[in-house]
């Protein structure tokens, strides 16, 4: 394949929406995974993955762990890790929840991509609740089939369409703030990426019709033009992904060097996620971790997680803010909009961040979501005092 054709495909890919990364991979011992949080799916947007390289399978020795890349607990990140019951959806449901510090305060909703986990967001949550002292809450949620939720059901429906990823996402929202006249829910802002960006432009309008108050909602680079055209490209940047890994550390290094992730320390709290011990097997399996969500299985519903995101973006009744890695990834009905003044748009560029530019500069990403909610926090205006009139009592 020339390097020219090899450019065009990884530029095309870059734009998909979130899909595991493509990279090739830098180190025998790259190709392993760790568990918490899925590296990005390739053609996600992630950015443009180097070319990929096939390596013949020869045995590989296992390198040690490397201390530098070793998992970092989540504790450090959220006030409290919780285990949702949500018997309606059959789901078991894992969430990182900060509660804001003041009755009545936002929380900030997130929503991961597809093969990653609530645990992406985790320095992003910090930041936040470090530039608000608190005022500011944040809950993140591992969806169906991904990160620790677990269904209840047996066995496990493998079904992951849009329908479903936005059922599933309104009931637990429900479920962790259920409102009541004397406790009503906290002003919500929702916050989607790739993936989990269509998931909460679908479920803004039913949470509204719910009786939340929506603050706004904030897509992070996915664009439903370029992600679709990505699609097709995504099996093969499947295959240039790594089976497993040997450790936990490995599976760390591997989106590190590969650019899948660009911040070390975001990298080291969120990839445990997303990987898992193999099953016991005879004979045993080529890598002990494996990844914990298995993309291909997931191919069927890929196109409806994309399809009709950009009218469904724009026909949300509230605030709209599109955050974006590279300028590149804006198709036609959104450059419209935009110049329409339709939603709010931010791209950081510059190549300093990757599709997962939440993870990569997670102080910059929450100095834009904050902006975006003190604009939109209808909370905080304070009607004029009435001036009375020459004459009035």
């Amino acid at each position: 394949m020339s390097d020219l054709l090899r450019s065009s495909m990884a530029a095309r890919i870059a734009r998909l929406p979130d899909l595991p990364p493509l990279d090739s991979e830098d180190d025998d011992n790259e190709e392993d995974e760790a568990g918490d949080s899925l590296g990005s799916l390739p053609g996600s947007g992630l950015g443009p993955p180097a070319a990929p390289r096939i390596r013949p399978q020869a045995a590989k020795r296992a390198r040690p762990p490397n201390p530098d890349f070793a998992p970092l607990s989540a504790s450090a990140y959220f006030g409290e890790a919780l285990q949702v019951a949500v018997p309606e959806r059959q789901l078991d449901v894992r969430a990182y929840y900060t509660p804001p510090k003041f009755a009545g305060g936002t929380v900030f909703v997130c929503h991961h991509g597809a093969g990653y986990s609530g645990l992406s967001f985790a320095c992003f949550a910090k930041e936040v609740l470090e530039m608000t002292r608190g005022e500011v809450g944040v809950l993140a949620l591992d969806a169906r089939r991904h990160g620790k939720t677990r269904s209840t059901a047996n066995p496990e429906p493998p079904t992951l369409d849009i329908a479903t990823l936005v059922d599933d996402f309104v009931a637990i929202v429900r479920t962790v703030f259920p409102s009541s006249p004397n406790n009503p829910p906290p002003p919500l802002l929702l916050i989607g990426h790739s993936m989990g960006g269509a998931v909460v432009a679908h479920a803004s309008p039913k949470l509204q019709s719910a009786g939340f108050h929506l603050l706004g909602i904030a897509v992070l680079d996915v664009v439903e033009g370029s992600a679709i055209e990505a699609l097709p490209h995504m099996q093969n940047l499947l295959n240039a992904r790594p089976d497993g890994f040997d450790s936990v550390e490995a599976a760390v290094e591997w989106h590190v060097k590969t650019k899948t992730i660009r911040n070390t320390q975001s990298a080291r709290v969120s990839i445990p996620a997303i990987i898992q011990a193999a099953p016991p097997s005879d004979p045993p399996a080529p890598h002990p971790w494996i990844w914990r969500t298995p993309l291909r299985s997931t191919a069927p519903y890929w196109l409806s997680w994309f399809q009709d995101l950009s009218a469904t973006f724009l026909a949300a009744r509230t605030a709209r803010l599109l955050l974006l890695a590279g300028t590149d990834r804006l198709d036609k009905p959104l450059m419209i909009a935009q110049m329409q003044g339709k939603f709010q748009l931010h791209v950081i560029g510059g190549g300093v961040v990757g599709h997962m530019l939440h993870e990569d500069d997670p102080t910059r990403a929450a100095e834009i979501l904050l902006e975006f909610w003190r604009r939109n926090d209808t909370s905080k205006l304070k009607l004029p005092v009435k001036i009375k009139g020459v004459g009035e009592v």
